[in-house]
């Protein structure tokens, strides 16, 4: 089953689907490790990320179970981070070395993916207790699973739809409000926040693509770039964060200049790039968009709220044609 909600299914029993695959798929990769634990810590964390931006669809409909279910889940992934943090940063510096402005700043870029890289061994080999973390990660989520038994959402196309639409203009104001923040004041934090907006928005689309298939992917892609944009900045801030915390890390003071000044540059190119995606991909506005959404969930769902002309044809459709514009 793929990571989408089909509105032609009753909204609960499609719902709990999606979220208990995501959960079971974070099990399977926790306990079979075929890649090795800090591997399957990763892949498990994607899982976690996907179910709590499943959760947030349902926050106007289910508002209690949402903020405890996406606290467990929020609370897994955290003691699962230590290493998969350590290891990221490690591809972060192989990442800049590949926009290196001379032969002396890649070489001071080598260098620090060599400390880094041990330092990420130091963290995993003090980490003893890693397997009880796993246990105890894989522990809830089953328990995240047995919730599900209770959770009792609106099944009407019309409900559901209004839900969605209310969830979807929530999150995309957010994510209006981020960019207007990044193009204020450019901090670390208000990239990171314009970063976890994408990211829910990403994972949105792909649960409802089903409701106008050709639109939603292809604005998935380009929200998949933007979030990618953001992701290496994100990197590159915590970076910074830990060169600022321990700079013998890094050696000379020469070298650790090289490192911060390969990563202002780059951090200079991936913002600007990232706001001119931004602007391209939220083109409407959050109540546009959102009352779209909603529109196309209940025709998806078998139940059209419009009538047609004398001429037969729906009179919204003028405006589902302009929609999502940026997509193509």
């Amino acid at each position: 089953m793929a990571y989408r909600l089909r509105p032609s299914e009753p909204f609960t029993t499609e719902f709990c689907s999606v979220a208990r695959q995501q959960l079971s798929k974070a099990i399977g990769h926790l306990e079979d490790q075929p890649d090795g634990p800090h591997e399957a810590i990763h892949d498990a964390r994607k899982r976690f990320k996907r179910v709590r931006s499943l959760y947030r669809l349902i926050q106007p409909d289910a508002p209690d179970f949402r903020r405890q279910e996406n606290a467990r889940i929020r609370d897994i992934a955290r003691q699962l981070s230590s290493v998969r943090d350590a290891t990221a940063l490690v591809e972060t510096v192989t990442y800049l070395a590949d926009f290196a402005a001379s032969p002396e700043e890649k070489n001071a870029l080598e260098t620090a993916r060599t400390t880094l890289t041990a330092r990420r061994d130091r963290i995993a080999a003090e980490e003893h207790d890693l397997p009880a973390k796993i246990a105890s990660a894989i522990e809830g989520c089953r328990e995240a699973i047995d919730a599900l038994d209770a959770l009792n959402l609106s099944d009407t196309p019309r409900k559901t739809a209004k839900h969605l639409g209310k969830a979807w203009r929530k999150q995309l104001e957010k994510a209006h409000a981020a960019v207007s923040e990044c193009e204020k004041q450019g901090g670390a934090e208000t990239y990171h926040e314009c970063r976890k907006s994408g990211q829910a928005y990403w994972m949105h689309l792909s649960l409802l693509r089903e409701i106008w298939p050709s639109a939603m992917q292809a604005k998935q892609n380009e929200c998949k770039t933007l979030v990618d944009l953001l992701g290496h900045e994100h990197d590159l801030s915590v970076l910074t964060e830990l060169a600022d915390k321990e700079p013998s890390l890094f050696g000379s003071g020469d070298r650790l200049a090289r490192l911060l000044a390969a990563i202002i540059n780059r951090q200079q190119t991936l913002r600007r790039d990232a706001m001119e995606k931004a602007q391209g991909l939220l083109a409407e506005t959050p109540e546009e968009e959102a009352a779209l959404i909603a529109l196309l969930w209940e025709r998806a769902a078998g139940t059209s709220p419009g009538k047609t002309n004398r001429n037969g044809a729906e009179p919204r459709k003028a405006e589902e044609e302009s929609a999502l514009r940026g997509a193509r």
